[in-house]
């Protein structure tokens, strides 16, 4: 799953810079013959103008951001160029509280900067900003300038240029197209006043107090609401993230679904974890869609559920057991095997060396037991200290659920760890050579990464092996939003490996048994369409059986506003031959501002 924050105040992304307080001076009003906003912005996404000093910018105030470490403020100029790809708004930062007011009109000195939000390193896109300034009001009071309309007449359907190969795949010195890129649309009009209208949400209010809408509500569209991010070439240009200038209290709780109706404006703004955002002044009111948490169907005597569910680093100090456990109990209706991933060590986060998780398993099973479910058995095996990535201390680390009253689990002991599981014969058939056991925990693949937990179980007489997983994270991979176009995807290279290596112990099955049942299962953090998913697919040995879904119905996760595939069920041939599975995305986290987990849960039933 995508990297987490870790530094936020309010709405507003933190970002580090230096620079001096604002002054307010009594000086004298710019000259006709003035630097003018359009200038310092330029025809490019960095200014013509960058490390220069300016005097006498004149423009009036459409917005004051007064938290955070990014204090300043927003002027548009009046005195518009006439060019569709220089804009006419800026971002002028003075790290302290600004003492401007919206309708203030204003001159302003100081130094033209890019600013990289999080960091040179991650491959944003900058914003231009007036650094250092001093500040004259020359009146207040006046009208804002008018808004420009952001529609689905207005974005462009191509998303990005083709970055410039001299400059490393960067698109910052290309001239922008405003009418052919959405990204250079929306670079176009970089800190100018704008709104949208009657926008659906395509993502959740989250706990940084920010959600995501669409201005093309026809745009790759879910039966739910959301928008769904089907192809590396299908970015979904109608999405873009709101965040408020007001009271965070004030700002609403939306879900997937959900309208924002009426308008909602305010400066168009860039930052870390969103790219292009429209910093609200005036939000639209919350209307509800009525979007609801899915419930898939109780398995037959005769069908095998198998589950897969990531609880998003569980450990016994959390709230969410009684949540989880109803959410297995009645939306998933308690399936035979429940492969979690991300579950904490006894003490979650501390740093002190525990790696056992027999507590936080003990009280999921307790909780799930008391909603009136099943009194489920579990396997796992403990990680090394520290060796497996996630939240430092934490351990997390795939379990086994497995309901003893239908289902019955093959222990073989010798599981541990270090040491790999492997594939023997017996009568004909298939079966590990340690259960619970972990698949070539030594190679590479699996540095600082969860490594795979295999299992064999055995439903109605008939064994079935099924392997947990929860490949390498996407953190590090340049943003959609990204100055490099198309952006590098360098955390594929891990999962790239790790779906080679468990690719190759599936093999190692069927070539032993060439009818076995094979589940390989888990957060994939990939897409059903990407490399990772067709490495692990390789030969035919495996398939995600996300693809029996319609596209629209693709989707277990939803992020920046687009609502994609990472938590897969791959099944062998013998079970996709059968035509008697059915695969379920239970929609019950994703979408919501009250999740649970940022993961919606999976299921397969089929008849061994």
């Amino acid at each position: 799953m995508p990297s987490k924050r870790t530094a936020r105040i309010g709405a507003l992304t933190v970002a580090t810079i230096c620079s001096t307080v604002s002054a307010v001076a009594l000086t004298s009003p710019a000259q006709a013959d003035a630097i003018r906003i359009h200038d310092i912005q330029g025809t490019t996404r960095t200014s013509p103008l960058v490390g220069q000093k300016v005097t006498d910018v004149a423009g009036v105030v459409t917005g004051v951001r007064t938290y955070g470490s990014s204090r300043g403020f927003w002027i548009q100029d009046l005195q518009a160029d006439g060019n569709p790809a220089t804009s006419e708004g800026v971002f002028v930062f003075t790290s302290s509280k600004p003492t401007v007011s919206v309708g203030d009109s204003v001159t302003v000195a100081g130094t033209v900067t890019e600013f990289v939000p999080g960091g040179t390193s991650t491959g944003n896109q900058s914003v231009t900003e007036i650094t250092k300034p001093t500040v004259t009001v020359v009146s207040s009071g006046n009208a804002v300038p008018a808004a420009t309309v952001v529609n689905a007449k207005s974005v462009p359907g191509a998303y990005a240029p083709e970055g410039d190969t001299a400059a490393g795949g960067s698109i910052n010195g290309l001239t922008l197209d405003p009418a052919k890129y959405a990204l250079d649309y929306y670079e176009s009009l970089e800190g100018m006043n704008v709104q949208v209208a009657d926008t659906r949400v395509v993502t959740a209010t989250d706990p940084f107090t920010e959600l995501w809408v669409t201005v093309k509500p026809r745009e790759n569209a879910t039966r739910r609401g959301g928008t769904v991010y089907g192809s590396y070439t299908s970015q979904n240009t109608g999405r873009l993230q709101i965040q408020s200038l007001g009271a965070v209290a004030d700002f609403p709780k939306a879900n997937v679904g959900d309208v924002l109706k009426g308008t909602t404006a305010g400066p168009l703004d860039y930052n870390q974890f969103g790219g292009y955002t429209l910093v609200a002044n005036e939000i639209g009111a919350l209307q509800q869609g009525g979007t609801e948490r899915e419930t898939t169907r109780k398995q037959g005597r005769g069908e095998l559920a198998v589950a897969t569910y990531n609880v998003e680093n569980l450990d016994p100090s959390d709230s969410s057991f009684a949540d989880h456990a109803a959410a297995i109990v009645h939306n998933l209706q308690s399936p035979d095997i429940v492969a979690l991933e991300e579950i904490q060590d006894n003490n979650g986060a501390t740093n002190d060396g525990t790696v056992a998780a027999d507590q936080t398993v003990k009280k999921l099973v307790e909780a799930i037991a008391a909603a009136g479910g099943p009194t489920y058995d579990w396997r796992s095996i403990d990680p090394v200290n520290l060796a497996d990535g996630g939240e430092p201390g934490g351990n997390i680390r795939q379990v086994f659920l497995f309901n003893p009253e239908r289902v019955s689990f093959t222990d073989r002991a010798g599981g541990d760890a270090s040491t790999a599981v492997g594939v023997t014969k017996s009568y004909g058939k298939a079966h590990l050579t340690v259960s619970p056991g972990r698949i070539d925990p030594a190679n590479d693949a699996w540095k600082n990464s969860r490594k795979p937990l295999a299992g064999e179980f055995v439903f109605r007489g008939k064994t079935v092996f099924v392997i947990a997983n929860h490949f390498a994270s996407k953190g590090g991979d340049q943003s959609l939003h990204a100055q490099f176009q198309p952006p590098a995807r360098s955390s594929e290279t891990q999962r790239h490996l790790q779906a080679t290596a468990v690719n190759t112990f599936v093999k190692e099955i069927l070539a032993t048994q060439k009818n076995a049942d094979v589940i390989a299962l888990g957060d994939i953090n990939d897409f059903e369409f990407s490399d990772t998913a067709k490495l692990l697919e390789d030969d035919g040995v495996l398939w995600s059986a996300v693809k029996s879904l319609p596209k629209s119905e693709r989707y277990s996760y939803v992020y920046q506003g687009n609502a994609q595939v990472l938590d897969q069920i791959l099944v062998s041939p013998s079970i996709r031959r059968s035509c008697e599975f059915t695969y379920d995305s239970v929609h019950i986290n994703a979408e919501f501002n009250d999740q649970i987990s940022d993961h919606d849960p999976s299921v397969l039933r089929f008849r061994p």
